[in-house]
């Protein structure tokens, strides 16, 4: 979907050095595929003659993260982020580079695409979501992307394109990127780069797609998915495509999608010895929580209520998932609670696993709260974290309900606990923020704000909430202490940071 270029501009330029999911491949393809023995990989050279360290990367990463997280497609849900962090740990896990970090995010974009970037980071769009069939289908391409980053194919593109300018670089790719949203920007970008830039770096891209094909197959497999579904996914994309015709996206002509790796995914899949996954509720109910908060409201309900009317679903749980998080949008909160209560009674005669998941806990408390009842929530959460004691997104809620009964003392005391267990939680430290502004003490306000930017990579505005702090005047000398310690720890970190960009 096509947006003004003011509302894309932080979100093309950030990940400039994003190796994107191929979505394009020559019409009429899979007729033609033989079954064949999987073709050699090309030699891509030791990781060791990288020309980007793994901090380097990070550091890529983590600036890109800064704008991609100030862009209005950025999705903050930490239920469908958590089911990514999941299903992404396992695959990760499965293959080379397991001990590296990744971070999998949402951006609301219809389009099917995925994209890794350096240090870990791994954008999925609402599109990508709500065309996979199958949770092997999304693995398939979280797969893919894992393994553009743990194979490194950013920094070995630095030290083989060493003859080819930065500004050139920048120019191609982002072209590329820009064209997953406009292509007549994308379009544009590619005509200011030279085209010997531009073939030089396709031919190294197809290497390193082939590279993640292989690799992700094998992770894919490792991981216990049906390989099955790499292929499918790439069938899906093949027929997708074909209504671009010849007059395609700029991205679609030049992301290097070719028969070659078809044909080799299809032969591996053929030669993989068979494997049934049974795909998690949580899929499901990811899609159709997706599903339900976009667009209107009012056409979502009706979307969900035709599903469930002519049983057009795969899940009847996840189609009444959709439902109440729609009808809470529409406002219809009455309405909400009675399909809440079908849910909750209809699923498990249904044998429905997905009526246990910590997900229908939290749509429950959901349910509550925007009805006005927020002990009731609160009682719905406790209960329910007896059962999932590690689900993070129902830990949120609980606090958020304390907030919403005004009972800020009783959040923070939760917050505290969960603090030390999860340090590098911004949204813990957010609504650490929130109850002691709440209760007007500042210097405790601003602290926990610091520490949000500060794990978002926004050092400067880190620093500024650490000022507001000394500025207070409400905190005693220990607190106050431990303010102007962290902020001295932040200006080192701030100038260090500094010094690295200028090498």
């Amino acid at each position: 979907m096509n947006r003004p270029m003011n509302r894309r501009k932080n979100l093309l330029l950030a990940p400039l050095f994003a190796l994107c999911l191929a979505a394009a491949m020559p019409r009429g393809m899979a007729q033609t595929l033989q079954r064949e023995p999987p073709a050699p990989l090309p030699d891509l050279g030791e990781l060791s003659s990288t020309a980007l360290s793994p901090q380097q990367e990070r550091r890529i990463g983590e600036e890109a993260m800064r704008e991609i997280r100030a862009d209005p497609s950025y999705l903050d849900d930490p239920e469908v982020e958590d089911y990514l962090a999941g299903l992404g740990a396992a695959l990760a896990a499965s293959g080379p580079g397991a001990r590296q970090d990744f971070q999998f995010f949402l951006l609301r974009d219809d389009t099917i695409n995925a994209f890794a970037m350096p240090g870990g980071f791994v954008g999925v769009h609402t599109g990508l979501l709500l065309a996979s069939q199958t949770e092997s289908e999304l693995a398939s391409v979280l797969a893919h992307e894992i393994s553009h980053v743990t194979q490194h194919h950013i920094a070995r593109m630095f030290g083989q394109q060493s003859q080819m300018s930065t500004l050139g670089l920048a120019g191609l790719l982002l072209g590329i990127l820009a064209s997953r949203s406009n292509a007549q920007v994308g379009q544009a970008a590619l005509m200011a780069s030279q085209a010997g830039m531009v073939q030089a770096q396709l031919n190294y891209s197809r290497d390193y797609e082939r590279e993640a094909d292989r690799v992700g197959f094998d992770r894919l497999q490792k991981a216990g998915f049906d390989v099955n579904g790499m292929v499918t996914f790439f069938e899906r994309l093949q027929r997708a495509t074909r209504m671009y015709e010849n007059n395609a996206p700029a991205y679609l002509q030049t992301h290097p999608l070719t028969g070659e790796r078809i044909a080799d995914i299809q032969n591996r899949a053929h030669n993989a010895p068979y494997k049934q996954h049974v795909d998690r509720p949580e899929f499901q109910l990811v899609r159709a929580k997706v599903k339900a908060e976009q667009g209107v409201p009012s056409e979502e309900v009706a979307y969900f209520e035709a599903q469930l009317r002519d049983k057009r679903y795969a899940s009847e749980t996840a189609a009444r998932y959709g439902l109440v998080t729609a009808l809470i949008r529409a406002r219809d909160f009455k309405r909400a609670e009675t399909e809440m209560a079908a849910l909750r009674a209809g699923a498990p005669a249904a044998g429905s696993p997905a009526a246990g998941s910590p997900m229908v806990d939290v749509l429950a408390m959901r349910v509550k709260s925007a009805g006005g009842d927020p002990k009731a929530a609160f009682d719905i959460g406790t209960a329910a974290l007896a059962r999932n004691t590690n689900y993070r997104p129902l830990q949120y809620a609980l606090a958020q309900a304390l907030q919403a009964q005004g009972q800020h003392d009783k959040a923070l005391a939760r917050l505290a606990d969960l603090v030390k267990t999860y340090p590098r939680d911004p949204r813990l430290y957010r609504m650490q923020s929130e109850s002691y502004a709440a209760t007007g003490r500042g210097l405790l306000q601003h602290q926990a704000q610091a520490e949000v930017y500060y794990l978002q990579g926004s050092v400067p505005a880190a620093i500024e909430q650490l000022q507001l702090a000394q500025k207070a005047g409400d905190g005693d000398f220990y607190q106050q202490s431990a303010v102007d310690a962290r902020l001295r720890e932040m200006r080192r970190n701030n100038d260090d940071d500094k010094e690295k960009r200028r090498r």
